[in-house]
Parts: C-alpha cells; sequence; structure tokens
C-alpha cells in the first residue's frame, strides 16, 4: 500500500492507510493545486480517517479544513470558501455525504460547493480491512496472527466501524479473561457480540 504526500507507511495513529477504496480521494487531495475551484469536498463514512485525511493535506499543503460540515453555520462555510479563492489556499470541507444529499438552504453556497471537487471515500476493502485490523491490534499490543486475519476478513460488515467494534469487543474479552488470541476466541466472542455469524455458522 502506498500513502500519499509522503506519510510514514507504519501502524501509527498519523498513518492513513491507502488502498483501492479511498485512492482516489487521496490522490484528489494531495493534487490540490489541480483542482478548478480552491475548495474541494471530502466525504465518507465516519470513522473512515475522512478526518485524519483533511488534517495531514492541510499540514503538508498550508490550507485549512472544516470538519463536520453539515452542523456548521452556512454563512461560515459561504465565507470560508470565498477567503480560500482570494488567498489562494486550498480548503477542505469534511462531510458525511455531498450535495444534494446534504441539504444547504443558501443558494450562493450550494452553487459554490457544487463548482469544486467531491472526493469520496468509500467502504474498505478487503485489503484495508486487513490493514486496519492489523493497525488495531498492534496498536493494542496484541498479537494477531495472520490465521486470525484470514478468518476475520471475509466475516465482518465492510464498514470502518464494524472493524473497531470488532477490535474493542476482543481486546474487552483479553483484558477480562487473560486468554490468548485466536479464531475460536474471535468466534465466539464476536458472534456474541452480533458482529459476525453465529458460533456455529462462523
Amino acid at each position: 500500500m502506498g500513502l500519499p504526500l509522503g506519510w510514514p507507511p507504519r501502524a501509527r495513529d498519523d498513518a492513513f492507510l491507502v488502498t483501492a477504496s479511498n485512492a482516489r480521494a487521496a490522490h484528489l487531495l494531495e493534487h490540490w493545486g489541480a483542482w478548478p475551484v480552491m475548495t474541494a469536498l471530502l466525504v465518507g463514512p465516519r470513522k473512515s480517517g475522512r478526518s485524519l485525511l483533511a488534517r495531514l493535506f492541510a499540514a503538508k499543503s498550508g490550507g485549512s479544513v472544516i470538519d463536520d460540515a453539515e452542523s456548521a453555520p452556512e454563512e461560515h462555510l459561504f465565507h470560508a470558501w470565498n477567503r480560500a479563492q482570494i488567498a489562494r489556499r486550498p480548503l477542505v470541507i469534511v462531510a458525511d455525504t455531498p450535495p444534494p444529499a446534504w441539504d444547504i438552504q443558501l443558494p450562493d453556497l450550494r452553487s459554490r460547493l457544487a463548482a469544486g471537487i467531491v472526493a469520496e471515500i468509500g467502504p474498505p476493502d478487503d485489503q484495508l480491512v486487513r490493514a486496519l485490523l492489523a493497525a488495531q491490534f498492534e496498536r493494542r499490543g496484541l498479537d494477531a496472527r495472520p490465521d486470525l486475519l484470514d478468518w476475520l476478513v471475509p466475516r465482518l460488515e465492510r464498514s470502518h466501524i464494524a472493524v473497531l467494534r470488532a477490535v474493542d469487543a476482543l481486546d474487552q474479552q483479553l483484558l477480562e479473561t487473560r486468554k490468548r488470541l485466536s479464531v475460536p476466541l474471535a468466534r465466539t466472542v464476536l458472534a456474541a457480540a452480533g458482529l459476525v455469524a453465529s458460533a456455529e455458522e462462523a
């Protein structure tokens, strides 16, 4: 997996893992000089790393970020868009979805946002699910062997939140029982949490 903008390829809190599911979004932010206007929308599911990607972009480009834009006052977004064009400094607006799914009342803001690119992070693919699992296990000091990752990847829902919930559930179980991380343990714990099929079917 390549990391855009020269970011370090280690399982760190500030490493953004890039696979096919988010490569286009990372590429668009890396090449901000080619944007038609100095503002882009970065959209994707929560826990997808969208805020991290936006922060890394801002640190590298000298631009700015407005996160959770749906909750921001529209006048604030409008003026931020205008300032970005005047100063020629890139602005990334982070949201769950792009307009028109995101209801915008100000016509002038709606037209301005429509002029920019949309960088979208999709659901994680198998490669990213595996990488996220490995990174989360490493971050918590858990020894996740390849056979466990092989078992988990095809069974978890394709969402970033499902990956985090699975690791949380296993981490909690290990804290409580001091057992070794294994496929049988994962099958029992994650089936009980409703994160994989029942233990008989998984």
